[in-house]
């Protein structure tokens, strides 16, 4: 159970702190490879095999605390942030792909760091591997007095069978008496949907 006094500097600090979170896409369009992003986060070297490229970010300072969190029905080969980072590069296909999603957040400076990182945990299990996706959970601290979080979220669900699932699927649009609309193509109306919510163009820059 969630300590009463950690949840309420959480939630004072989520609505008057001074940095609102930082929501952001890192797409292979905008030059931003998700094993780079990763790399850098977590302070660490990772080689892409997408284009062959290493990313040494291993004498980076300030990363306090570096952690994968999976939904139970992931390979646990996941846990290797360069096997998932690596796995996510190749199942996206397109060169302008959308690879990963990126939260920052503040944390309150009232707490300690270990009451930090079990927040963070907690924040992340509950809201984003609960819903199918892995996170890449990296804390931050350089002393300066803005300990925060970035964490790296993937854009495909993991389904069931620990494989990737797709990002939408089509549903289709029924007029007032439920009934599917032909349109004059013949082809019948419908609607793309993100296969989870947090997808959602409006919850990102």
């Amino acid at each position: 159970m969630q300590n009463r006094k950690e949840h309420s500097h959480y939630e004072r600090h989520s609505k008057d702190g001074d940095l609102p979170p930082s929501i952001k896409i890192i797409s292979r369009g905008k030059g931003k490879p998700a094993v780079a992003a990763a790399a850098y986060r977590a302070a660490e070297k990772i080689t892409s095999e997408y284009d062959g490229k290493t990313h040494d970010y291993s004498r980076k300072g300030g990363v306090v605390h570096t952690e994968i969190v999976l939904p139970d029905h992931a390979p646990s080969e996941y846990k290797d942030r360069a096997v998932l980072w690596n796995a996510i590069e190749k199942a996206e296909k397109n060169s302008n792909a959308q690879l990963a999603r990126e939260i920052e957040i503040s944390l309150p400076v009232e707490l300690t760091m270990a009451q930090n990182i079990s927040l963070a945990f907690r924040y992340v299990n509950e809201q984003f591997v609960s819903a199918g996706m892995c996170a890449d959970l990296c804390v931050h601290d350089k002393g300066d007095g803005n300990p925060h979080v970035h964490i790296m979220l993937t854009m495909r669900p993991i389904d069931e069978r620990g494989e990737w699932g797709a990002k939408s699927r089509k549903e289709y649009v029924l007029d007032i008496i439920g009934e599917t609309i032909r349109l004059k193509s013949g082809a019948f109306k419908s609607r793309k949907v993100n296969a989870v919510d947090r997808n959602e163009p409006t919850k990102a820059d």
